[in-house]
């Protein structure tokens, strides 16, 4: 385990969110908030219904009212004991009665309300349906930086989830990696974020030689072999946020342009590191990073954002991406991962997460960016 427990967030800290939540919506125009299960509502209410079903369970928030949580009345006793209950009101329903009249009767029969994205289709068209002069429109589209600025202690999460991230690579360098299947090394990495703290593993990319070239390759049975550049790519839950971090290592000793292309992409990613202040534009640490690669030659080759954003997950806004014109404030945290993709042969990324402080920036991942060389 990584640091100690940090305390569990309050029924306090869950109200101040979803009043915040309700003046953003009206300050958009927005009649009001629809947030169905998912990280949204674990965000504003630290309400995690344990099955995700076909029956409707909805946050409604809007300015002057207090929040109501729709629930189905056999998972009410669970969403009475959730951390952030005392600040809500419990509107339950039975199979058999209709939820979504009971939900309308807390709505602006033509109110436009923003959704969280995760929401089933089957739910919005069947209150789109009760309330047929109503509108909607996505949580992301028209509020995408609610969840962004991260409070001291969502900061102070983020750093342990980043803390153990690298105690995880600092072991897995020891490990023998030639001669061994990707999934092994990914059990491992799995293993490991788990014994230093982690709730719940997201992903374990191990991308050998060729299979490098994909940034989201599933790990598989290839056999690592020596000469091989691995790509090492790994996260996931601890104390309820995200950590997320990349390295590239390489089996033996590399030829020069393995080298070569490692060392372009650290100093992409040292360069979109060092455009990370506040007022900066999301879009100028993505050009930071690329014109680096750009002009060592091999920006048809760097094929993703540069960054998105983490938090409750693991992928979020803000993205550090061409055409992004939100600019940074102190709290934002997100990835910086710039990488060279060389088709059927290998690739490089290395990635760190970043938050926004008074002056600059910060990593919360600490291991070093060279070519680290395993067996």
């Amino acid at each position: 385990m990584t640091g100690s427990t940090p305390a569990p967030f309050t029924a306090d800290d869950y109200r101040a969110r979803m009043r915040r939540a309700a003046r953003a919506a009206e300050d958009a125009g927005l009649a009001g908030l629809l947030v169905a299960p998912g990280p949204d509502l674990v965000w504003l209410t630290g309400y995690a219904p344990t099955a995700v079903t076909e029956r409707l369970t909805l946050l409604v928030l809007a300015a002057g009212q207090d929040p109501v949580l729709v629930v189905p009345a056999l998972e009410a006793p669970d969403a009475a004991h959730a951390a952030g209950a005392p600040a809500l009101a419990l509107r339950d329903w039975t199979d058999g009665k209709d939820p979504y009249a009971a939900t309308a009767d807390l709505l602006d029969p033509a109110g436009r309300f923003g959704v969280s994205d995760n929401a089933w289709a089957l739910h919005l068209l069947a209150l789109q349906q009760a309330l047929p002069r109503s509108s909607y429109v996505s949580l992301t589209e028209r509020l995408p930086m609610l969840r962004a600025v991260k409070d001291a202690a969502e900061l102070t999460r983020l750093a342990a989830a980043g803390a153990a991230a690298d105690a995880t690579y600092e072991e897995i360098r020891k490990f023998p990696f030639g001669g061994r299947r990707e999934s092994d090394v990914a059990g491992d990495l799995a293993d490991l974020l788990r014994r230093f703290g982690h709730s719940q593993v997201d992903f374990t990319i191990v991308a050998s030689g060729p299979n490098g070239a994909n940034p989201h390759h599933e790990a598989g049975d290839r056999v690592i072999e020596h000469g091989d550049m691995v790509v090492l790519d790994f996260g996931g839950l601890l104390h309820g946020y995200g950590s997320d971090t990349s390295r590239t290592v390489h089996v033996g000793e590399p030829d020069a342009e393995q080298r070569r292309v490692h060392d372009v992409v650290r100093e992409a990613q040292e360069a979109g590191f060092r455009a990370v202040r506040p007022g900066a534009a999301c879009q100028d640490v993505d050009r930071a990073a690329r014109a680096v690669i750009t002009e060592a030659g091999y920006g048809e080759y760097f094929i993703h954002r540069t960054g998105h954003g983490i938090g409750v997950t693991t992928h979020e806004p803000p993205y550090m991406i061409e055409g992004e014109e939100q600019p940074l404030v102190p709290g934002m945290c997100f990835s910086v991962e710039p990488g060279v993709y060389l088709p059927g042969r290998f690739g490089v990324r290395i990635e760190d997460i970043v938050t926004v402080t008074e002056d600059g920036g910060r990593r919360l991942n600490d291991t070093t960016r060279e070519m680290v060389i395993v067996d």
